[in-house]
């Protein structure tokens, strides 16, 4: 979203102390001593695609939606997240800088998954704005941007878990988008925020190595900068984030945030084929649960009705995986999904979904 599940990693990982009592993953905790994000944000770049380590939890995440030459489908997810015990950065062990990573590769029939941790201030993982780097031990999300492009124009990708790698080659095509107002991301009517920013137009190649052996791929990906230090509002306990590459070159990332204390709260970002972003209020978007997969201890929705009636969008959203289940540290659930039209039953386009908190 998003808010996204880098956070919750983090936190219950650090801290298990404030559990899901205070929103998933303690994401509405007291955020005491830590930056707050405000309104009219001003961003700089490429300084501000490194950390904020006056805040408490931050991210860079990537979905990707991948195809081989015999046209099966793959997801592909690289997310790394910086969780703080208290603001600043000091170097060596004293760094109050936790780093996790997850990673996984889906296809139709298999959910391979990768976790990675390491402390800051040695060396371990970090992020550097210029040249553009993030790094956890082995795996890492390197630009090789030209003079004069934005430093998340072109990144190469790798990862391995225990019975999966890949490295990619992700090439934008259009502008970084904003989401909420200018980037400043309101999470609950209460005030909740993030600061949150994308870019949601790479053309992807490169190969993934399975267990059956290497595969070459070539598709679309979204990469996701978010950083905050309370999301969450206390009655918040997760969400359902979704993003869509339509057929149509046009683009949609909504979320609902689940509340136990009145309605839900559903905004979004319309992404136009110039890569003009429009901003959906809460009440203009309709999420309906339709079909749903037991996994684990949790029930979760793994088909949706997605309607968005002034940009006359009415699909219906489906995993290509319904076991797409993240065992980390925390658990949640993420892979791709088709996405086709709900009158027709058309193919339309492809996309992520992202669902926390059913655990």
């Amino acid at each position: 979203m998003s808010v996204r599940s880098l956070l919750c990693a983090g936190l219950i990982a650090l801290q298990p102390s404030l559990g899901l009592a205070q929103g998933f993953a303690g994401l509405a905790s007291d955020a005491e001593g830590f930056a707050l994000p405000q309104p009219n944000p001003s961003f700089s770049f490429p300084r501000d695609h490194g950390p904020h380590p006056a805040f408490r939890i931050e991210w860079w995440y990537v979905t990707a939606n991948l195809s081989d030459t015999a046209g099966r489908d793959y997801g592909v997810q690289w997310t790394l997240f910086r969780s703080a015990l208290h603001p600043g950065e000091t170097a060596g062990w004293d760094s109050p800088q936790i780093w996790f990573a997850h990673a996984a590769v889906t296809s139709a029939q298999r959910h391979l998954v990768g976790q990675s941790y390491a402390r800051g201030g040695i060396g371990q993982a970090g992020v550097t704005a210029t040249p553009f780097a993030a790094f956890i031990n082995d795996w890492a999300m390197t630009g090789r941007a030209g003079p004069g492009q934005d430093g998340l124009s072109a990144l190469d990708l790798t990862a391995r878990g225990p019975d999966f790698a890949y490295d990619l080659q992700l090439d934008a095509d259009g502008p970084l988008i904003r989401h909420g107002d200018g980037g400043y991301s309101v999470k609950s009517p209460r005030g909740q925020a993030s600061y949150y920013y994308a870019q949601p137009g790479y053309q992807v190649s490169g190969h993934l190595d399975l267990p059956s052996g290497p595969v070459a791929v070539t598709g679309q990906a979204w990469l996701d900068r978010e950083w905050s230090s309370q999301p969450l509002a206390p009655s918040q306990t997760g969400w359902d984030w979704f993003s869509l590459h339509l057929d149509s070159g046009d683009k949609l990332m909504v979320y609902r945030l689940r509340d136990t204390d009145g309605a839900d709260f559903n905004p979004g970002t319309w992404i136009g084929q110039d890569g003009t972003a429009h901003y959906l209020n809460d009440g203009e978007i309709t999420l309906t649960a339709q079909e749903t997969t037991s996994i684990a201890t949790a029930t979760l929705p793994t088909t949706w009705r997605i309607t968005v009636p002034h940009r006359q969008i009415d699909v219906i959203v489906t995993a290509l995986n319904p076991q797409a289940w993240m065992d980390t540290t925390p658990a949640y659930w993420e892979g791709p999904v088709q996405v086709t039209d709900a009158a027709s039953g058309g193919a339309v386009g492809r996309g992520y979904l992202e669902m926390t908190g059913y655990d």
